[in-house]
């Protein structure tokens, strides 16, 4: 392994991290070597960490503040998922463009950029809504210009990931990355409900703001260089040369295909929580906070929960059973009318969540050149976040026109669907296990 290192000034990498040709080897032993928080041991990983933890902690308690407040605002669920749209629709545009930038320029100057644009959208909306200018249009604008900074800011992120962290802890690293999030949507929710109960929607996005500091700094701190990847090509010829290596390797076309499926279906009940709270369980704003916070939980615990069952069965497995729990828990989240019930069911279906997303995006990152990371993993965005507004939208208006519960209970049983047919047909993820 030794002489596939790359001359550490010519790569531009501090001592600690070495770059060889497609992954970052971390060599000597951490305080977490072994456990299932391993790559916590890697100092610039949990500089990334905590700060994003902090960060999406505010972004929770701005998403929480923004859906309720949009529904009391209008009153129709379209509406809250039109919000969510714009928020997310610039993924759907940019993302692309945006992973082939990860590959071509510094990464971590990326994400510092984009990160001090979305805290000053966050900053707008606080402002606005503090002197009752808020209306549609503005937060529409405003979500808007904070969504394009995130779908440029995420590839180059998840990017970074493999710079920082060795191979062995690459699964560990990613499930931990999904568990701040996650613990972010257990922890945010919860001060959002407060902020709605005991200050106001403006508070919200003040915290948001305050919070995007902490990152910002964190990011700051990271020693290991994220140098560009030199190429000739121009943008929309790196963008088709990922395309064409994408859907030439059925691995990761069909992995892809998978999670724009489970996105689409597995993620619109969180358009749909606060007519589930508020309509079909009667709790109001603490009940919607309480059901993120159950969905967010699970997830957290998911992370160490898939590295320790990694260990003894494989990735693909666990994706299949990871999201068939998910849907099942979607359909019961839909007949349930017992709130601590509900709950119970939000919980599973956000550790199933969890363990699919990261043991699909471990298998992308493991198979995948560092020259080609940033594109295939905004390909995988596009896939996750990109698809899961039109669900979210797509199902508002189904809840509209039939029921919250009804537009659930279509999202659980087309996951479980799914599932079957990968039980029935295993060729579709078989070669994405051989290496996996």
């Amino acid at each position: 392994m030794e002489d596939d290192f790359t001359d550490k000034e010519e790569c531009g990498i501090e001592p600690e991290c070495l770059v060889s040709d497609s992954l970052v080897t971390v060599p000597g032993k951490t305080v977490f070597k072994g456990s299932v928080m391993s790559a916590l041991g890697i100092r610039d990983f949990s500089l990334m960490w905590s700060g994003a933890l902090l960060s999406n902690i505010g972004t929770w308690i701005q998403t929480t503040v923004l859906l309720w407040y949009v529904k009391e605002l209008t009153g129709t669920n379209a509406w809250v998922g039109a919000v969510n749209l714009a928020s997310y629709l610039p993924v759907l545009l940019f993302v692309m463009i945006a992973g082939s930038l990860a590959d071509r320029l510094n990464r971590k100057k990326l994400v510092l950029i984009t990160q001090t644009v979305m805290m000053m959208g966050a900053i707008a909306l606080a402002a606005l809504t503090a002197f009752d200018a808020a209306g549609l249009p503005a937060i529409m604008i405003i979500v808007a210009v904070m969504g394009t900074a995130f779908a440029f800011s995420h590839p180059a992120w998840q990017a970074m990931v493999p710079d920082i962290i060795g191979q062995k802890d690459l699964l560990n690293a990613i499930a931990l990355n999904s568990a701040q999030f996650n613990l972010a949507r257990f922890i945010g929710p919860a001060i959002g409900a407060i902020v709605l109960a005991g200050w106001n929607a403006a508070g919200g996005f003040l915290v948001n703001a305050v919070s995007f500091v902490f990152v910002i700094i964190a990011i700051l701190m990271v020693k290991t260089k994220t140098p560009p990847i030199h190429t000739k090509s121009r943008t929309h010829q790196h963008i088709l040369e990922a395309v064409r290596y994408a859907w030439k390797n059925s691995w990761a076309r069909n992995l892809l295909l998978i999670t724009a499926f489970i996105s689409f279906f597995g993620l619109a009940y969180i358009v749909l929580s606060p007519t589930m709270a508020q309509d079909v369980l009667d709790k109001g704003s603490s009940g919607y906070g309480l059901i993120l916070m159950s969905s967010g939980l699970g997830a957290f615990l998911a992370a160490p929960l898939v590295t320790f069952i990694n260990r003894h069965i494989g990735k693909i497995t666990i994706i299949k059973y990871s999201a068939a729990l998910s849907g099942s828990c979607l359909i019961g989240f839909a007949v349930s009318r017992i709130f601590w019930l509900s709950l119970v069911f939000c919980f599973f279906m956000g550790l199933g969540y969890l363990m699919a997303m990261a043991s699909i995006n471990t298998i992308l990152q493991l198979r995948t050149g560092r020259e080609m990371m940033g594109r295939i993993m905004s390909f995988y965005i596009l896939m996750l976040i990109g698809i899961f507004p039109i669900g979210g939208q797509v199902m508002g208006i189904v809840a509209d026109l039939k029921s919250a519960p009804f537009a659930i209970f279509i999202c659980g049983s087309a996951i479980v669907v799914l599932c079957l047919g990968l039980f029935i047909f295993p060729s579709v993820t078989r070669e994405a296990s051989v290496t996996a």
